[in-house]
């Protein structure tokens, strides 16, 4: 396949996260015949029962290629016209899983090897498959990461802090309010502080940011709730330790408080010839910890279309994707760095 048609192909397997196994096993049967035809070694790395990684490399990996398998609900199928490709996932990121197997077929067929291919499951909820690549390294001493980036080189990109908020209440008919005590209540007046955080700001990433993603709870309106929750998430710039404090305070006596994901914010290198950009969303690049050896970030597509009902990639930057990569795996090769 070409990489339109098999950016159109991802796309229509459904593959949002923690359902990632039939886009798994489509490109476990397309890596194995480009393995076959080149020599090169393919493999499932387990994450989960029915949740792997897929791995393949020529050679030994000096350099490998990764991105993700997973996206956000809700799925929706492709559709092509002369300037785009649209769909859930096309840019974040099976555009660029096409893009960077299109990379290394370009590569095999000019007689590079030592290239690596990984596809990760679960970036999009807590880097589940980042994690169990990075205790699985394969020797990698350059980890090309593909996000929507319009092409442009990430010099930087925030962190993400998740908590999940949790407010218990008093059952009570909602005529006899003063019986019962409202979880929803609680849970407002803690957003509500939560919101009054005076958030950092840093002169390469820019400000910190909250957002308040889910809010649940109650029964019906004419009962006092007894239970409410809500998951925030924060855009990090640097130390959260200040906020984590700012978080927990604003909760004291009136809702419980879990922190269920933190992945740092990051300083990237630049590479010769490559516009630079810098992005406010969080990848697996930290979760990788080094394991997979020093991160660029890269991708075709924009953030901005990512998660949302006009998601699509321009197909000149997916064509352009692929030359970028190719371009990046042989300077990386050829100079053991990314300046020529």
């Amino acid at each position: 396949m070409n990489p339109f048609e098999l950016t159109r192909a991802l796309v229509d397997i459904e593959s949002t996260t923690n359902r990632e196994q039939a886009v798994a096993d489509f490109l476990f049967a397309q890596l194995s015949f480009l393995a076959a035809r080149s020599s090169g070694r393919l493999e499932r790395i387990a994450v989960e029962p029915n949740r792997d990684n897929v791995f393949a490399c020529w050679g030994q990996p000096i350099v490998t290629l990764s991105t993700h398998m997973d996206t956000v609900p809700p799925f929706f199928p492709s559709l092509e016209d002369a300037d785009f490709i649209w769909g859930r996932g096309s840019c974040d990121a099976k555009g660029i899983i096409a893009a960077m197997i299109a990379a290394v077929e370009k590569l095999l067929d000019s007689g590079v090897t030592n290239v690596g291919l990984l596809f990760v499951v679960g970036e999009e909820r807590n880097s589940a498959g980042a994690r169990v690549a990075a205790v699985n390294p394969r020797g990698a001493r350059f980890l090309i990461n593909g996000e929507p980036t319009e092409n442009q080189l990430a010099l930087g990109s925030k962190g993400a802090l998740r908590f999940e908020i949790t407010a218990h209440g008093k059952l009570a008919h909602s005529a006899y309010p003063e019986l019962g005590h409202s979880a929803i209540h609680s849970l407002l007046d803690v957003l509500r502080a939560i919101r009054l955080i005076a958030l950092p700001e840093d002169p390469l990433l820019g400000p910190s940011s909250l957002n308040i993603g889910t809010v649940a709870g109650g029964r019906a309106p004419n009962v006092v709730a007894d239970h409410a929750e809500a998951e925030i998430m924060f855009r990090t710039v640097g130390d959260p330790a200040e906020i984590r404090q700012a978080v927990l305070a604003a909760a004291a006596g009136r809702a419980e408080v879990r922190e269920v994901l933190h992945t740092p914010a990051m300083r990237l290198s630049a590479f010769d010839g490559l516009p630079t950009t810098v992005v406010a969303f969080a990848t697996d690049i930290p979760t990788f910890n080094g394991a997979w050896g020093q991160p660029f970030l890269i991708g075709p597509g924009s953030i901005h279309l990512a998660h949302t009902a006009e998601e699509r990639i321009p197909k000149q930057q997916l064509s352009d994707a692929v030359d970028i990569y190719a371009r990046m795996v042989r300077q990386l090769l050829a100079t053991g760095g990314p300046a020529a």
